[in-house]
Order: structure tokens, then C-alpha cells, then sequence
């Protein structure tokens, strides 16, 4: 195994749109023991503010999904708003300078409908070079174009319906 290893065989690649997880932008809020303000937001997000406020409002008529909740493990950590289903975690939006972070854990059975739908290819190679943890497979992208709403909103519906 060492051997494999040390050979690069097993280990996983990085995983976001941009080649390297280390080019995700970090988090805006970064070092504050508060929740941002709607201001802070609005400034961290800049030309970004309208497609993350589109995407809320989506995910809310499309999915009904109203609950998001302000979460920050550590001023260490920063920011991120968990949208949720009743108990069950749907997504994770984290604000960045100029853009915003998405995440989601996929089961399997989701993983597998996202392989067999008109995915971006971009979207189907997070899928394959994907964090597993045991609650399904991780996969995040930064969010910097209203283009990428697209393969959210599939990914949002691919997690519900498995």
C-alpha cells in the first residue's frame, strides 16, 4: 500500500472548478465573531450579491427550501449559511471576495443520477474527483457566473429526490 502510494496511485486529486482546491478563494468572514450584516454581505459578494440573492429565492419556490441558518465552527473558519430540509443539510453557500462557495454531500444513489443527466463536464469531474466522507461524496465550487446556478439547481433537486 505505502508502495502504491508513494507511487501515486489511490490518491485523490483536488477537488473545484479551478485545477487546485488551494485557488478556492477563502472565506470573506475570515476572523468574525458575528453574524455579517446584510452590508458586509453585500460588499464581501460585490457584482455577485444578485445571483447569490436569485439563488436563495430559487431554492426557496423551486424546492421550498426556506430554512438557512447563519454557521461558523470558528472565527478561524469564517462564515456560511447551511440550507436545510427539515433536519436534513441540503447545501452549504459560503461568501468569498467577489464570489461564493458552494458545497454539497451527495449519497450515492445522487452521484449516480448526476452521472446519467446533461451535467457540465466541469460538474461531472468534481463528481468523480470528490471527497468521500461517510455521509456520501463532497464536492464544492466556487460560484462567479450566473451560469453556474444551472448545475446547482441539479444538483439541489438530485440530492432531494435521493
Amino acid at each position: 500500500m505505502r508502495a502504491a502510494l508513494a507511487a501515486g496511485i489511490g490518491q485523490r486529486p483536488a477537488l473545484c472548478f479551478v485545477p487546485m482546491a488551494a485557488e478556492l478563494k477563502p472565506n470573506a468572514f475570515i476572523g468574525h465573531s458575528a453574524v455579517p450584516a446584510d452590508d458586509e454581505l453585500s460588499a464581501a459578494l460585490g457584482s455577485l450579491r444578485p445571483i447569490w440573492d436569485q439563488l436563495l429565492s430559487a431554492l426557496k419556490t423551486q424546492f421550498g427550501l426556506s430554512e438557512c441558518e447563519w454557521t461558523s465552527y470558528s472565527p478561524k473558519a469564517g462564515w456560511s449559511i447551511r440550507v436545510k430540509k427539515g433536519k436534513r443539510n441540503i447545501l452549504y453557500l459560503t461568501p468569498c471576495k467577489g464570489c461564493f462557495r458552494v458545497a454539497f454531500i451527495l449519497g450515492g444513489k445522487a452521484v449516480e443520477a448526476a452521472r446519467g443527466t446533461k451535467m457540465p463536464i466541469r460538474v461531472l469531474k468534481l463528481i468523480d474527483q470528490g471527497t468521500r466522507y461517510p455521509e456520501g461524496l463532497g464536492i464544492r465550487f466556487d460560484v462567479t457566473s450566473p451560469k453556474d446556478l444551472g448545475p446547482i439547481q441539479t444538483l439541489t433537486a438530485l440530492k432531494l429526490a435521493h
